[in-house]
């Protein structure tokens, strides 16, 4: 028996098929596809599209044994740079950056970044609310494992969705950025007090839970501040964790008296960042 079905039927249940297709397309480009290269993988990751302040992220897979860098890579390495100028109805991007690690480097010294994997939360601004968004990253980092080998990658990807699918992921890489907090904050974790010791010298004095492992990276004011890395210090004071380091590393003509100096304090369970004028 031949069933007819009426033509403007078939056409509803086409554009309903087709809306559903189109759905499910959208939801699957939460994510850009992975760019590839011979030893790590990068994508762009979009949350949800709700008013003109948007949470998206640069998601980073890194073959076993392969690192990259963190904004200030120690005393080798290069930091990866991003370019997202070429965006749509984008106003400003923010790239906020999960608690490091710090390798040894091979040559005696240490990096700091990442391996496995890693997600990097963006605060991305629309220029308007109610206009599409499509974000546009120009890329370009390193991954090493005994050598270097830069990297290249053009990604875009649009937000779409009113619930993405990243959502939970990009919290969670939230949770991994250092909080905000002032010395001397009365927390399990926190620097105590930071003085200079003679004209190129600087003492850091950290709280931390006993036995725990901590590490702690300075920052100067501009990035071409290359301060070295706080080494700890033997024979710390009882109940603090001294850390030292030398003013080396400023560019020329700069002053480290009234620097502005950013302090990055990881714990094994919560980290913190730290900004403070040198006195």
């Amino acid at each position: 028996m031949l069933t007819r079905v009426p033509l403007r039927a078939a056409i509803g249940v086409a554009t309903t098929l087709l809306a559903s297709s189109l759905a499910m397309g959208a939801h699957a480009d939460d994510a850009s596809q992975w760019q590839r290269d011979g030893h790590s993988a990068v994508r762009l990751l979009a949350g949800s599209r709700s008013g003109a302040v948007l949470l998206g992220g640069i998601a980073f897979q890194l073959q076993p044994g392969w690192k990259t860098y963190w904004r200030m890579p120690g005393d080798s390495g290069v930091p990866p740079r991003f370019d997202f100028s070429r965006s749509d109805n984008v106003e400003a991007v923010t790239v906020m950056w999960p608690a490091p690690l710090k390798f040894d480097d091979g040559a005696g010294g240490h990096s700091i970044g990442y391996h496995d994997q890693i997600v990097l939360p963006l605060r991305i601004v629309a220029k308007a609310a109610d206009k599409p968004v499509t974000l546009r990253a120009e890329i370009n980092y390193a991954v090493c494992e005994k050598l270097c080998i830069p990297v290249e990658a053009n990604i875009e990807l649009g937000f779409n969705n009113v619930a993405s699918t990243e959502d939970a992921n990009l919290r969670s890489a939230l949770d991994t950025v250092p909080k905000p907090a002032n010395v001397g904050d009365p927390n399990p974790l926190t620097i105590r007090d930071i003085k200079r010791d003679g004209p190129k010298n600087v003492v850091v004095d950290v709280v931390a839970p006993e036995n725990s492992k901590v590490n702690l990276f300075v920052e100067g004011p501009t990035p071409e501040w290359s301060l070295p890395i706080p080494d700890p210090v033997e024979h710390s004071p009882p109940g603090v964790k001294r850390f030292s380091f030398e003013l080396d590393g400023l560019p020329p003509g700069a002053k480290p008296d009234g620097a502005a100096l950013k302090f990055t304090l990881v714990g094994p369970e919560k980290s913190y960042e730290f900004n403070t004028n040198l006195e």
